[in-house]
Order: C-alpha cells, then sequence, then structure tokens
C-alpha cells in the first residue's frame, strides 16, 4: 500500500463562517500573494506503482545531493531537504521574490517494501527513489457494493 501522509493547511480566511471572504479574497488571489497561499514551501512528487515496485520522482531544484536526507522508520518513507539562502550580493533591492529557503519534508506510508534494496539517485534536480515490493504481484480483489 502506498499513501501520502495528509497534511492541514492553516488557512483561516478559507474557513466557511469568516465574514470577510469576500472582501478579501480578490485581493489575496492577487499574483503578488499566490506563492504564500499556495503552500510553495513543499516540493513536488510523482508516485508510481509497478508489478515489482514503488517509485517515487521528487523535484528538487537548487537543492545539493549532501542536503538530501532519506529515512525508511515504520512503513514511512521521509524525504527531507534544505534550502540555504546565500546571497553574495548584499544589494537586496528585490521587486518580488518566490524562491523559498528553509528545510523541506515530505512523508509517505509504503508498506510491503525490502528496504535492505532500496535505490535512490539524484540527477538534474530530480531524486528518483526505486522501492522493490517484497511480495510482488499482489493482486487487489474488487469488492461488490450490494
Amino acid at each position: 500500500m502506498f499513501d501520502m501522509v495528509p497534511f492541514r493547511k492553516n488557512n483561516v480566511l478559507a474557513k466557511k463562517g469568516f465574514g470577510l471572504d469576500d472582501l478579501f479574497s480578490d485581493f489575496l488571489r492577487d499574483d503578488f500573494f499566490s506563492p504564500m497561499l499556495t503552500g510553495s514551501g513543499n516540493f513536488s512528487v510523482d508516485l508510481k506503482e509497478d508489478e515489482n515496485n514503488y517509485t517515487i520522482e521528487a523535484d528538487l531544484p537548487g537543492i545539493k545531493k549532501e542536503d538530501i536526507s532519506l529515512e525508511y522508520d515504520n512503513n514511512y518513507l521521509t524525504i527531507s531537504a534544505k534550502r540555504d539562502e546565500t546571497s553574495e550580493n548584499n544589494d537586496n533591492n528585490f521587486v518580488r521574490r518566490e524562491r523559498t529557503y528553509g528545510e523541506f519534508k515530505r512523508s509517505f506510508y509504503i508498506d510491503n517494501i525490502d528496504e535492505n534494496t532500496v535505490d535512490a539517485s539524484f540527477t538534474d534536480g530530480v531524486l528518483k527513489i526505486t522501492l522493490p515490493k517484497k511480495e510482488k504481484g499482489i493482486q487487489r480483489k474488487k469488492i461488490d457494493i450490494n
């Protein structure tokens, strides 16, 4: 089984019952605020499954291989990455700043894998993790609803 760990967005303005939703909605949808509201602090992943493996491909542009950590504990695979803000130019006259810095972390629940043969590679900003299954070709049974 393969599943992402759910996360909660704490967007107070998006909750029902907040009386000023309509007043602020157009203002907050402005291009300037969109990175803050969309949760751009995380990275994107593709999750694949075939008969023998699970495969995760994660986009981590601008992050060094040394700053990526993979841990598998209690059926949870955790990908952690860190991007430090380095600025050689002290003239910070930014008109717009969207690149995020700090620590990024995603966890995935994955069971039925052979944790001793997991393979990971990092090329051109894409982390690829291959997780071989212990029991290959497990057939799922469709359950009819009466």
